[in-house]
């Protein structure tokens, strides 16, 4: 029981997307004000042009304060993906409520992302640059982009195992399908991330008409004429694609306290 409960303590002492753990509500309340002065300023200023001094000071942090609960804008950015991507779990969750027709819960899912992020789509192509480069940790193949994708990847399993589909899918296949509904969403933030149409009504269209489609392709395995083609596609993926995502968490940083300034000694006359 002892062991239990320690595993679970240790579990809810991991945040992910920042350098510090908070250990008290004060801690957490801190964080949560940097990370959310820093979108604050990304939207007014952009993300390049925001420094962690300029964070810090609007926070009304010390530098060193800030940094010791985010390492940098990265981080920052880490943040951000894990608070967005709980909040879409949340909301799509509420939403989905009582719906069972797979399509329609899949739509629901994606949409509900679109709704969640549209504060943020004016400076989402300015860290798209850095989020691009498959070395960067703020891509969402990453392995310190972990847990926000852990996180979604356990919504889309939700989408599938709560449907009227999910009892009639290849076992081995359903298991596949929440990670492929993931990079199905990576697809719809490509094109959004570039949508310059009016509250990205473009993008909103694709999905609109790409989900029902995508539906009638995932029911099609059910069918015995498609299980050699199935078997096909899942080494594919296993081999090829699923590799490719950074699934291991980093390992955990230590801890420090905030750096405490240093007093200057008067010099004798």
């Amino acid at each position: 029981m002892e062991d239990k409960k320690h595993v679970v303590a240790a579990a809810a002492e991991e945040l992910p997307g920042g350098r510090a753990l908070p250990k008290t509500g004060k801690s957490e309340q801190t964080r949560a004000l940097i990370l959310d002065t820093a979108m604050r300023l990304f939207r007014e200023r952009g993300y390049d042009k925001t420094t962690m001094r300029a964070i810090a000071t609007e926070a009304g942090v010390s530098v060193g304060n800030a940094y010791y609960y985010f390492e940098s804008k990265e981080f920052l950015i880490q943040g951000f993906y894990d608070q967005m991507t709980h909040d879409h779990a949340r909301d799509a969750r509420s939403r989905m409520e009582g719906v069972r027709d797979f399509a329609e819960r899949l739509e629901i899912a994606l949409t509900s992302w679109l709704d969640c992020a549209a504060d943020y789509h004016e400076f989402a192509a300015q860290f798209f640059r850095t989020a691009a480069d498959p070395d960067s940790s703020l891509s969402p193949f990453s392995n310190e982009s972990h847990p926000a994708r852990a996180t979604a990847v356990a919504l889309f399993r939700d989408v599938l195992t709560e449907s009227d589909l999910a009892p009639k899918l290849d076992t081995e296949l359903a298991e596949l399908l929440p990670d492929l509904l993931w990079l199905h969403l990576m697809v719809v933030v490509l094109y959004w991330v570039f949508d310059r149409t009016p509250d990205t009504a473009r993008t909103r269209e694709f999905v609109r008409r790409s989900t029902p489609l995508a539906a009638r392709v995932i029911a099609l395995t059910r069918y015995r004429a498609f299980r050699p083609l199935v078997r096909d596609a899942k080494g594919l993926i296993q081999d090829f694609i699923l590799p490719t995502i950074g699934r291991t968490p980093l390992p955990d940083r230590p801890t420090t306290p905030p750096p405490t300034p240093r007093r200057r000694t008067p010099r004798k006359a």
